[in-house]
Parts: structure tokens; sequence; C-alpha cells
């Protein structure tokens, strides 16, 4: 028989508590509310920078592909032979390489007038980020011989011009000291509850500046390259301009946003600080428990040294006690995170405002293993503070302590 194990199981179910019963309590509780501190503030960083990264990667793609050229507002022209871009694809870790181009437009409608950045797709551009943030009408459809004339708006400029579905309107830009204009209609309107994207920039057709441009038919004015794992964003920019031409050059997504992931580098130190909090809280609770816990069973601990048992055997019985309160403070701990986070999940529950933060709920997400690594985190440093106090116990004196009785 596991005798430590065995008082300590009579301890726990079967004795009697006077003045630590409260203590006991408290330090369940607070144990509980470090866990859902941590657990959800791990879940809701972890939430908030995959969705503020998948946003920016689904408008801007992961690698871009340009021309050595200075020129940000409009590239200069490029173009992949299909020898080039198949080479390009059977790097690993790329899923799709698709040509795009950008033209300044003035958009002049309803007496209002807005500067935009056209950006021009073909139909081998993936939509599907365009299609998850439409909140009116349909993506661009290649198919229909009025595409060059399809534009997606965002809900911002749809307020401020006062655009519906299906209006039309002129844009103008300016080419080689001239101004050409071209007649467009709304296909859909988009919100990303980005400033800079929804503020600045459509989406429409790359025929159209190929013509404004006086592109050739392969031109572009860049290539987007979009990849599987993100973790090895840096090896494939390497592998890309191991390959392309040496007018050309690729950038990636964090290069060319790099005060937005600085930024939410920047976040992972609020995650730190709020575990250690709830750690430092969480423990100081803990050693109080344990100091009353050994106080209250002095006799007890007497008694046993006088029968001839160990002080490190006796440590065991009330580290064993901790370690069961510690239990029983991750479960409820656990079990409120989770609900939480679930409840998040399904019903977005907790808001936020778009304006401030991109996004308009509170976005959640955690795995399993991070779960596990937090409570064996926890439990480990717990016991491993815990055990100086336990020390306590070999200065008690069996002698004192049943004359005290």
């Amino acid at each position: 028989m596991n005798f430590p194990l065995f008082i300590a199981k009579r301890i726990i179910f079967k004795g009697q508590r006077t003045f630590s019963k409260l203590i006991v309590r408290v330090t369940i509780g607070a144990l509980a509310l470090a866990v859902i501190a941590i657990l959800l503030s791990v879940a809701i960083l972890r939430g908030f920078k995959d969705e503020i990264t998948d946003k920016q990667r689904g408008f801007f793609s992961d690698i871009i592909i340009t021309k050595q050229d200075l020129n940000q507002a409009e590239n200069a022209p490029i173009s992949l032979s299909a020898a080039k871009i198949e080479e390009i694809r059977g790097i690993p870790n790329v899923v799709s390489i698709s040509p795009f181009a950008t033209k300044v437009g003035i958009m002049n409608v309803n007496r209002e007038v807005e500067g935009v950045m056209l950006k021009g797709v073909e139909s081998t551009y993936d939509q599907s980020f365009l299609a998850k943030t439409l909140v009116r009408g349909d993506t661009l459809d290649f198919k229909e011989e009025t595409a060059d004339s399809q534009l997606l708006i965002s809900s911002y400029l749809s307020e401020r011009l006062h655009l519906e579905l299906n209006d039309s309107f002129v844009m103008s830009f300016v080419q080689d000291n001239r101004t050409r204009k071209r007649k467009f209609v709304v296909k859909g309107i988009f919100r990303t509850n980005s400033e800079e994207l929804d503020n600045n920039y459509v989406i429409g057709s790359l025929e159209l500046i190929r013509r404004l441009n006086n592109l050739g038919d392969t031109e572009a004015g860049a290539y987007e390259i979009r990849i599987k794992d993100f973790e090895q964003l840096q090896q494939t920019t390497d592998e890309v301009d191991d390959v392309l031409p040496l007018e050309m050059k690729s950038t990636n997504v964090v290069e060319h946003l790099a005060d937005i992931f600085n930024w939410l580098k920047m976040l992972d130190m609020n995650d730190d600080i709020i575990f250690v909090l709830m750690v430092i809280v969480a423990v100081i609770n803990m050693i109080s428990s344990l100091l009353i816990t050994i106080l209250e069973r002095t006799f007890l601990i007497g008694m046993l040294k006088a029968m001839g048992m160990v002080n490190r055997e006796i440590r065991k019985i009330f580290l064993l006690n901790s370690l069961y309160l510690i239990g029983y403070g991750l479960m409820i701990g656990n079990a409120l995170a989770l609900f939480i986070y679930f409840l998040q999940n399904q019903t977005h529950f907790f808001k936020l405002d778009p304006a401030i933060y991109y996004i308009e709920y509170v976005p959640m997400f955690i795995d399993f293993g991070t779960v596990l690594l937090l409570n064996f985190s926890i439990v480990l440093i717990a016991l491993l503070t815990l055990f100086i106090p336990s020390m306590l116990i070999s200065r008690i004196s069996p002698i004192k302590t049943i004359q005290f009785k």
C-alpha cells in the first residue's frame, strides 16, 4: 500500500476541516480563474493573429513577384514564361501563382469624388477570400462578356458614393498625359473591416488594365503566389527568388506589411505577461492553502513522526493533497474556459468595434495540444514552488505538537 497516498485520501475525502475550509475554496476558485484567464487569453491572441494574418494573406497573397522598380503605385510590367511559371508551381510549398496589376483611378459618382486603386485579376485568380468578405452580390464572373466592366467595391465606398448592386458609373484613368474614362457596373460589395483595404481598393479585370497600359497578352504588373504552410514563408520566398530572372524580386507579405506583423508579434508579450501574473496569483494561493493545511494538521504530523514516518513521506501526503486541489481547480477552470470558447465560436456573442480591431467579434482558436501543455505547465510550476513551503514539516517537533494537542 502507498501509505502517503492513503493518508492524503483520508484528509481530502474524510478529514474534518475547520478554519482552512474557506481558504481551500478560495484556492480552488483562484486556480480556476487563473486557468480560465490563461486559456482564453491564448485562444483570443491566436484567433486574433490568425484572423488578421488570413485577411492580409487573402488580399495581398503570401508572396508577390515584381520587377526591381521603385515605383510603388503601379509596378513596371513583367512577364514570366510558361516554363518559369511551371518551375515556381513545382516548389513543394506553392499552391498557385497568378498575375495581377494595379491602376490608380478616380471615381466620380453622385457629385462625390474618390481616388482608388484598381486591382486587376484574371480568371485564374483565387476569389475564395473575396467571396467570404462579400456582404452583397457575387464575385467577378469571367465567363460573361461584360467581365471587363464588372467591379467589386467596398461597403465604405458603397455608402460614401451611394452605390448599390448593378449600379453603373464612370471611372477616370490618367494615361500618357490624357484622361481615359471607362464605365463599370457594381458586381459585388465586400467588407474586410481593414481601413487600408476598404478605403482604397476596388477589384476588376486585369485585361482592362492591360488595354489601358498597352500591355501584352502575357504581361502583368506582378504575380501573386499562395502557399500551403505559412510557417515556411521565408524559406519559400528564398526558393522563389532562386528561380526568378535577375530583373525580378519576390517579397512576402510579412516584409510587405511589416508594421502589421510587427504589431502582431508584440502581442505575444501580452500573452506571456498574463500567463506569469495568473500563475503567480494561483501559486500564492496554493502556498497559503498548503501552509494553513500543515498548521491545521500539526498534531497528525507529530503523531506520524512519533510512529517513525520520515519527513520526506509526510511531505508527500501534503503535496498529494495540494495536487488534488490543483486538479480540482484545473477541472473547473478548463470546463468553464472551453464552454466560453465553444460558445463564442458558435455564436460570436462577444463583439468588437471593427473600425479599431479589423474584425467584428472576438476570435478564438486553441488546439488540444496547447491546452494540455498549459495545464501541465501550471501543475509542474505549482508543485515545484510548493515543495519549498512543505519543508516546514521538517521543523515540526512531535513532542511539542502532541503536548500542544
